[in-house]
């Protein structure tokens, strides 16, 4: 029985050729073939590799063979099948087309993005230090337990000072007296040749020069001259030279000044009155002060503004010079 033709139209040979391209394989994302429909040539016809024998047949050398279902497979036709090697695989996983391509390319991404995420959170967890640190400390015995290593405290410089308010701490704790305000600035007041005469000026002129005193030793912390020129015993005495001790027992000072601006009374006073010994003149001064600074452990007081009082004083001749017998302050806001 003869088959007729579809169609009578002469077939061309750019038809023939364009058919041809249309039904070659297609390659997948990984190189591998997809096997699509195949035209019959004339001289041979295409069938599939058949693994290890058919159930209807065993495996043949160029001779056919017949299995089930009626397949025919021809051994010598399959060297122009499906067969090819490794070189011509890796020849047709790089020819892909451009959607290949993409899809490759966003798999690596995001395996190399993976990676990287990974590596992110294991150096922000301590699984593993970051590319390139060096470790700093030398792990210890309580880091390789799993405890907690106790704080090593900072070693301080031997030659470096604690420091507080611009101030040096002392050894004892105390603020350091700055240099150019120490106790060796401050000479000792001399007594003027007025003050060793037996006369009412004289008694003016010790008055004040015990006055120069008492600041003295507020500046200084040296409390002798004063003590000297004041009768042993006296409240006023010795109400200065305690606080004057008890400051630099833990602190210092500098910057005390008192100026006479006024001498308000100049006159003798009658012994017996009062405990008021002979030869006792009385000398009122108005007197104008500032305290400077003063430090008490370290605390730090600043008082440069001046303020009035009035000074009261008893001074006696005794034993060929002044000395004060009794005395008092009155600032000008008590008066």
């Amino acid at each position: 029985m003869e088959i007729p033709p579809l169609s009578e139209r002469p077939v061309s040979q750019e038809e023939e050729e364009a058919f041809l391209r249309s039904i070659q394989p297609r390659r997948g994302l990984f190189g591998r073939r997809f096997i699509g429909p195949r035209r019959w040539r004339p001289g041979w016809a295409w069938v599939p590799r058949v693994r290890g024998g058919g159930r209807g047949g065993g495996r043949g050398s160029g001779a056919s063979q017949s299995g089930e279902g009626g397949a025919t497979v021809d051994s010598g036709s399959q060297s122009g099948g499906a067969s090819f090697d490794s070189g011509s695989q890796g020849v047709a996983w790089l020819r892909a087309d451009p959607v290949d391509w993409g899809i490759r390319i966003a798999v690596v991404l995001l395996i190399v993005a993976g990676c990287y995420a990974v590596y992110i959170n294991g150096v922000a967890e301590g699984w593993w230090r970051a590319w390139g640190e060096n470790p700093t400390t030398i792990p210890t015995r309580s880091a390789m337990s799993g405890r907690a290593p106790t704080p090593t405290p900072t070693p301080s410089t031997s030659g470096e000072a604690a420091m507080s308010g611009g101030y040096q701490v002392g050894p004892d704790g105390v603020l350091v007296r700055p240099a150019e305000h120490a106790a060796s600035t401050y000479p000792l007041p001399e007594l003027p040749q007025a003050a060793t005469q037996n006369s009412e000026r004289g008694a003016e002129a010790a008055a004040e020069h015990l006055l120069a005193l008492e600041i003295y030793a507020w500046n200084t912390g040296d409390t002798e001259p004063f003590a000297n020129m004041t009768e042993p015993g006296d409240s006023f005495r010795d109400s200065y030279i305690s606080a004057i001790n008890e400051l630099y027992a833990n602190g210092w000072a500098y910057g005390n000044e008192s100026r006479v601006v006024h001498v308000l009374r100049l006159e003798p006073v009658p012994a017996g009155e009062g405990n008021v010994q002979p030869n006792t003149v009385g000398v009122k001064l108005q007197i104008v002060s500032s305290d400077g600074v003063t430090c008490r452990g370290q605390k730090i007081t600043v008082k440069e503004e001046e303020y009035t009082s009035t000074l009261s004083l008893f001074m006696t001749w005794k034993d060929g010079r002044w000395i004060e017998t009794q005395g008092r302050v009155i600032s000008e806001h008590e008066q």
